[in-house]
Parts: structure tokens; sequence; C-alpha cells
């Protein structure tokens, strides 16, 4: 049986000059366009295809993948807008993706990137993308345990920090006063559980807290001192993004593991630079 905005391994049913039809189970026959039938296929041969609906309305079939499916959530850029009907979106399939005008919010011009959940329309039975993120996360409460590792979407700004999406199925918040600057909406960053709240919405970090954070980083800046020959350009007053392109944790903590360091006489201070001692 083919899914609907999913990957399917479909069987091929026969060759035609449109392509090749697939079986489809209960959606029938659907064709996989020439264009992108894998060479050898026969008959009986099983093909791995994504599955959506063309410009007609068809279900059809490529070997193409998507920039999402349905039930992620991802970034795309608007490349069109129609009045009353919506804007449409690059997922890297030839036909646009449709964000229908009341799925939504605010003012989109093309060329801006929006951070969108891909569904089924519930009407039409069409894979449309939405903005109205809340209506699709996770009903279940998230298990997390402290300092849990977790992948990030950055999804909004807040007065309180950034809005982010949590392994695609939870909502957090990164707050500003742990953030070493602005993020930049539509990031996928790696990231941390601080808590768990009792509505289920999770409190986040870029880095590990505590010392679970400072001692994997002090043998870090001591390998890059050995791989650098004994002395690398960083320091206290170095800038936060050239310590996290560095490093990939806040000036706050690498501050934290230098004076480890310093004060186990493992390393010595300079003007802009770290030495081994």
């Amino acid at each position: 049986m083919a899914t609907i905005g999913k990957r399917n391994h479909l069987t091929a049913l026969r060759q035609a000059p449109p392509g090749y039809f697939l079986d489809g189970g209960p959606h029938g026959e659907i064709l996989l366009p020439g264009k992108f039938i894998p060479a050898g296929l026969l008959p009986g041969g099983v093909v791995d295809v994504f599955v959506y609906r063309d410009s007609e309305d068809r279900l059809v079939a490529t070997t193409g993948s998507p920039l999402a499916e349905v039930g992620d959530f991802a970034c795309l850029e608007v490349v069109g807008v129609q009045p009353g009907i919506g804007a449409f979106l690059n997922w890297g399939l030839e036909k646009d993706l449709l964000l229908p005008r009341r799925e939504q919010s605010g003012f989109l011009r093309v060329g801006s990137r929006v951070v969108v959940h891909i569904c089924l329309d519930e009407k039409s039975d069409r894979i449309i993308a939405t903005m109205r993120l809340h209506r699709w996360f996770s009903k279940s409460p998230p298990e997390f345990a402290k300092d849990e590792p977790v992948k990030l979407l950055i999804s909004g700004e807040t007065p309180l920090g950034y809005n982010a999406v949590v392994n695609n199925a939870h909502r957090g918040l990164l707050y500003n006063s742990d953030l070493a600057g602005p993020l930049e909406i539509g990031s996928l960053l790696d990231g941390y559980v601080r808590a768990v709240r009792p509505d289920g919405k999770l409190d986040l970090g870029l880095d590990r807290t505590g010392f679970s954070r400072i001692a994997p980083l002090t043998d870090q800046i001591l390998e890059a001192l050995r791989n650098a020959g004994g002395t690398i350009p960083l320091s206290d007053s170095s800038s936060p993004e050239a310590i996290r392109a560095a490093f990939g944790v806040s000036k706050k903590a690498f501050k934290q593991a230098v004076g480890i360091l310093y004060r186990k006489r493992l390393v010595r201070l300079e003007a802009g630079s770290i030495h081994s001692s």
C-alpha cells in the first residue's frame, strides 16, 4: 500500500509510454514517469519512490527526495506568492509545495524562508504546508533526561528567547540569557535538554550544564593545543562566534574550561592566545 507524502517500496506492474505503473494498493496504479525509471527495472521489481500529487491532482511517484516529508518540520524557501491562494515553497521536487493562505501567519514574500510543518489536508488529501506549528507537536509527554542531546530547528523568536522544534516532535525554548548572540530562524542546531516543564514544553541549552559540560571541553582544548603545536589563537577576549566555531560551545563554557586548565597549570595564557605549559 502506498502512503502519500512518504517514501514507499512499490512493485512495478507494467511499462507504458509515459513510464512505469506501480502497485499503489487501494490507491490503484501510480505512475513513475519515464525519466525516473531506474535502469534494469522489470515487472515485479520493487522500487523506492516518494508518492505525491502532480499539478493535475493525480498520484505520481518519483525517485527524487523532497527536502521534507509529511510529518516533518522544516525551513523552506518561498518561491511564489499568489494572493487569495497562498505561497509556494521549494521542497526539492518539480511541483512546489502549497502553503495555503489560511495556514500562514504574517506577510510572506518571494525569497523569504519559513518554518512549516508538512501535512495532508483533511479535505483534499493533498500535501500542504502550515505555519501553525502548535497543532502538530506530539501529544505524548516528552521523556528526556537532563543534558540529553537533541536536534533543534529554530522556529521563532520571543521576548524570552527562541522557540525550537525538538527532535521533530516537541517544542522547547532557548533563553536569551543562555545565548552568546542572536540565532537565525530555520537554523538546525545540536542542543541539550535543561528541564521538562509540567506543561510538556522543554527548557533548552546549546551546551551541557555544570561539570558534565566542562570536563569534556577541557579535553577538547588540550587536544586542540596538541594538534596545533602548543598554541591556539583564542582567549577569554575572543568573540563568542570564534569560540563556538572552534569548539561548538558558549564563551562562558570556554572561559570556565580554560580557568580549570590554568589552575591545574596545564596551560598558560597570553594576550589573544592559549599555550600548553
